[in-house]
């Protein structure tokens, strides 16, 4: 039965030519180590002082990757920063600003509270990451969306998520909204 097995499995290989070499041809070119590098440098580096529609890098307020984000604006009902801390607030839109440059999670961010305010949505979720950087220094995204959402107009707080919705890595934002309910806190 052995030599059965073999002589079939002899003619359905008959004219296959064995592999000459055990790499694998992906069709992705080898990524070249010092442009990722100078990618990367870039992505940290500010140009000068620049402002997108009023969001400064001026002054920074460094946070850690593991700290947990709280701020209201004054006005603010504590009971409502309350209600969005334990999640009783439900988000109507979520971003993700994962692995993007300063610039472009500033301009991303910028374009979707516009967004947001436009559509009147009380709640959104911002997920910046954790931003555990292998130098110890402080996290990029999640410093700079920290001090954003403070300038712009249209948040009246933040805190940082349940762990279920990404916890310290993302903020639930609470948003104004002037025509359908009227006045907010």
């Amino acid at each position: 039965m052995q030599d059965d097995d073999f002589s079939l499995f002899s003619q359905a290989v008959r004219g296959v030519k064995p592999i000459t070499h055990d790499r694998a041809d992906t069709g992705k070119p080898k990524a070249d180590r010092s442009q990722v590098a100078s990618r990367r440098q870039n992505a940290t580096v500010g140009t000068a002082e620049r402002t997108v529609d009023g969001l400064s890098d001026q002054f920074v307020i460094d946070v850690g990757g593991d700290e947990e984000l709280y701020w209201g604006r004054d006005g603010v009902q504590d009971s409502q920063l309350r209600k969005l801390k334990a999640g009783q607030v439900a988000f109507e839109g979520s971003l993700d600003l994962h692995g993007m440059s300063v610039e472009k999670a500033r301009e991303t961010l910028w374009a979707f509270l516009a967004e947001a305010a436009r559509f009147e949505v009380r709640c959104v979720r911002v997920t910046h990451g954790k931003g555990i950087r292998l130098d110890g220094k402080r996290p990029l995204i999640k410093s700079h969306v920290n001090t954003w959402l403070r300038q712009h107009p249209q948040v009246l707080g933040f805190t940082s998520c349940l762990p279920k919705h990404g916890g310290a890595g993302a903020l639930y934002v609470l948003l104004k909204r002037t025509m359908l309910e009227g006045r907010d806190e």
